[in-house]
């Protein structure tokens, strides 16, 4: 059975956030010179600073009370972590998180002061505990971060209905989840928009899987922690090979030179994997991309990191 939401799947979860997310809105990319054709998709305006609390939102709300009160679960680099702690607080449950021990502290203190609690593990046993699918034996009720696509499907849907005559749309890919969702609503409603993911080069499990024509595992070595998944799940995939066009590759300095854009013209924190999509619309041969939309995914960035980006001056 296919994990893709159906149209009727992400109405349904545009109902069930109305009056908990932002319509985020589409916002211009500030340049000095002529308008890029290049608009934001600014998640980082969430309550959490990120798309997430739209995934996990939408996945609790559409549980029953008794699932709800044996408490949430998780796996997550730091940003669903906090959504489902946010989601739990507003549901009146708790919320566990296995997190790897390099989760940035910013996130680990954030999900925390929503009142989660987070487990911080070696990196491979969260992705062992997701490929051998470990949570059948918690006594939790699991939602899971990459086949939850309803929710942030909401995206591609407020886009096509704000932009009708967006050409391209730059999604960053870590498990597939977002592009999953945003290349579902966006298929469905007007499939001639081009949906492109966008991986950073140390990290592209989705590009490697596309060329062998199967799910296949990678290492990770990027800044961008937000997308720094090893695999794409079988089911995963198999949405993803239907909705996306292409995959772009993107280095880790581009991205912190996006970020740091941002930051200057827009006066909008993004995190590396948060500025995946703006460095590769910017990348893009401007006549090839047309008018496009970059999403701007999340914003949960260290203090320090983010002083070092802004302040070195060859990312101008």
């Amino acid at each position: 059975m296919s994990i893709r939401p159906s149209l009727d799947d992400i109405r349904a979860a545009a109902r069930r956030l109305e009056g908990v997310v932002v319509r985020t809105p589409l916002a211009p990319l500030h340049s000095y010179g002529e308008p890029s054709g290049i608009y934001l998709k600014p998640e980082t305006l969430q309550p959490i600073g990120s798309f997430k609390l739209r995934t996990v939102f939408n996945a609790v709300a559409a549980k029953s009370d008794e699932e709800r009160a044996r408490g949430l679960s998780t796996t997550s680099a730091g940003n669903t972590a906090q959504a489902l702690a946010w989601t739990a607080r507003h549901f009146g449950t708790t919320a566990r998180s296995l997190m790897p021990e390099t989760a940035p502290e910013t996130k680990v203190r954030a999900m925390e002061a929503y009142g989660g609690t987070p487990v911080l593990v070696p990196g491979a046993e969260v992705f062992r505990f997701m490929t051998e699918e470990g949570w059948r034996d918690e006594p939790y009720t699991f939602i899971h971060p990459w086949r939850e696509m309803a929710g942030s499907a909401t995206i591609g849907l407020e886009i096509v209905e704000d932009m009708p005559d967006v050409e391209r749309v730059y999604v960053p890919v870590g498990g597939g989840g977002l592009i999953g969702g945003v290349g579902s609503a966006i298929k469905s409603l007007r499939p001639e928009i081009k949906v492109i993911g966008v991986e950073p080069e140390g990290c592209c499990a989705l590009t490697r899987s596309l060329e062998a024509g199967e799910p296949v595992s990678v290492q990770c070595q990027t800044i961008c922690d937000g997308v720094a998944v090893p695999l794409v799940l079988p089911d995963v995939f198999e949405v993803l090979r239907e909705v996306v066009d292409e995959t772009v590759l993107i280095s880790d300095r581009a991205a912190k030179a996006a970020v740091k854009r941002l930051a200057l013209r827009n006066k909008l924190v993004a995190e590396p994997a948060g500025g995946l999509a703006v460095a590769a619309a910017l990348a893009a041969d401007s006549a090839e991309r047309g008018r496009c939309v970059a999403i701007v995914s999340g914003g949960s960035i260290n203090a320090d990191l983010l002083a070092e980006i802004l302040t070195d001056p060859t990312l101008d």
